[in-house]
């Protein structure tokens, strides 16, 4: 084989493995993001001993600080929906949290409730954006 040849042979076989690793690595960042479920879709599809990200706003009324150290809360649809599911969560809260405020966190289904994994938990915080108030 002359040299010409075999320079352009390995070429295509460089470029047809870079093209099949970008397909590859692009496959892999879009499958492995889950998508977080509110909590009327986490009611739908929870089965026992999975693991689901939830995103929700606590419920006003809902927060217990347990004695030992367990965070019982209820989380709602951020859209203001009825329903809503009780968490259980151990670990450290993140300061931000509170009442009203969005967070996701990642739980699975334990009996009729929820219990989170420690560590989980992230508050989102409120947007800066404040519409200009009118004279």
């Amino acid at each position: 084989m002359n040299p010409g040849r075999k320079r352009q042979m390995r070429l295509v076989v460089s470029l047809t493995l870079a093209v099949l690793l970008a397909a590859g690595l692009i496959y892999t960042s879009f499958s492995a993001a889950d998508e977080a479920l509110t909590p009327t879709q986490l009611l739908v599809r929870a089965k026992p001993g999975d693991d689901y990200e939830l995103t929700g706003t606590v419920v006003k009324g809902s927060v217990r600080h347990l004695a030992n150290g367990v965070l019982d809360f209820r989380l709602a649809d951020r859209a203001g929906g009825a329903r809503s599911v009780p968490v259980s969560y151990t670990g450290a809260v993140p300061d931000p949290f509170r009442v009203g405020r969005e967070l996701i966190v990642t739980v699975a289904k334990r009996g009729s409730g929820f219990v989170a994994v420690s560590g989980s938990m992230v508050t989102k915080c409120p947007s800066k954006y404040s519409p200009a108030k009118s004279a």
